[in-house]
């Protein structure tokens, strides 16, 4: 359970609700009408995780064995959860693409996890791995309610199938895991750290899959996931805050690299996937600094921040920085890793205290 006595009522989706915004006031309806219908469903979906907080969610059952529990459903385009069950642990893969998809990025953040910091799934006691695909019609989005991953189709028009980035499958269960520990506030920039923590678990995710390093990565987040009409490469990029997309429908990645270009705002919950690039940028900064693999001594420091049990709740980026750079010395000592560490947040204008 998480160190802070309760959950917070977190519903996290991959597309930014100021993405969706901008889409929906496209003058094509057919761009405009899949993200209007998106952004109230995922307005419903948020009260259902409010909801489930107060009254309680149903008890899941789990064995800490070392091994995935996974499964499978399809909601065939409706949005009762979880849907009908298409394929359970262990089954062969079927004919459904986006189906098998989700099961191996399921697998791939589980293996993660396990292998690079002996976590036993998202709440490190063995947590059954439930997905939905095929959620509602041209669904443009991808979320963690709490208990679950749900993958919508995407429109065709902007947005593709969410399963196609396995990033993105493991940028949402890495909620689950901010959930079970650190349980950051998801507003302002203790949301931030909360969506740049899923960016951090989802890139290494690919990169662990694809077995690069962080020289070899694209530091790209949601890759593949836009239509080939969309002017972009991704949702956000780690490597280049601000450049993923700039798109005459989508509008220009407002993400900012440092803190002289903090956006302060009401929406998104103050900004948490917009200003989310700072710390994102903080990473990529270390990781490549110390070069290899990401999740060997970066991810590693990152991880024993989450996982330590000094997080708070209201962490702001000061907080966080300073934590990890006393997780790099505690970890590796005064060597190249603390270094890289202090100086990736000297860079992006970050104060340690």
């Amino acid at each position: 359970m998480t160190t802070h006595g309760g959950f917070e009522p977190v519903f996290c989706t991959i597309v930014p609700p100021h993405v969706l915004d901008k889409l929906a006031q496209a003058e094509d309806s057919s761009l405009a009408g899949p993200a209007r219908r998106t952004l109230q469903r995922d307005a419903f979906e948020r009260t259902q995780r409010r909801l489930t907080t107060v009254i309680g969610a149903s008890a899941v059952a789990a064995v800490a064995d070392g091994k995935p529990q996974r499964t499978v459903h399809d909601a065939r385009h409706g949005t009762d959860l979880p849907g009908h069950k298409v394929r359970g642990e262990g089954d062969k893969p079927g004919k459904d693409a986006t189906v098998n998809r989700a099961y191996a990025g399921l697998g791939a953040t589980f293996e993660l996890f396990l292998q690079a910091y002996r976590r036993d799934s998202i709440d490190g006691n063995g947590l059954p791995l439930n997905a939905t695909v095929h959620y509602d019609r041209d669904y443009n989005n991808a979320f963690w309610n709490g208990e679950q991953m749900v993958f919508g189709d995407g429109d065709g028009e902007i947005f593709l199938d969410f399963t196609i980035p396995i990033d993105v499958i493991g940028h949402e269960l890495a909620h689950g895991v901010t959930q079970y520990t650190a349980n950051l506030t998801y507003f302002g920039q203790p949301g931030a750290l909360n969506e740049s923590l899923s960016d951090v678990f989802g890139a290494m995710i690919k990169q662990y899959t694809l077995g690069q390093t962080a020289a070899e990565a694209d530091w790209l987040i949601g890759a593949g996931m836009l239509a080939p009409r969309v002017t972009g490469t991704a949702l956000r990029s780690m490597k280049e805050p601000g450049t993923a997309y700039d798109d005459d429908v989508l509008g220009k990645d407002p993400q900012p690299a440092t803190m002289d270009d903090f956006v302060r705002t009401g929406r998104d919950n103050g900004g948490v996937h917009i200003n989310s690039g700072i710390p994102n940028h903080a990473f990529y900064l270390a990781a490549t600094a110390l070069g290899g693999h990401a999740w060997e001594r970066a991810g590693q420091v990152w991880y024993d921040v989450l996982t330590g049990g000094e997080l708070k709740q209201q962490a702001m980026f000061a907080d966080f920085a300073t934590l990890t750079v006393k997780a790099a010395r505690e970890r590796f000592g005064d060597g190249e890793e603390l270094d890289a560490v202090s100086k990736a947040w000297e860079q992006v204008g970050v104060r340690t205290l």
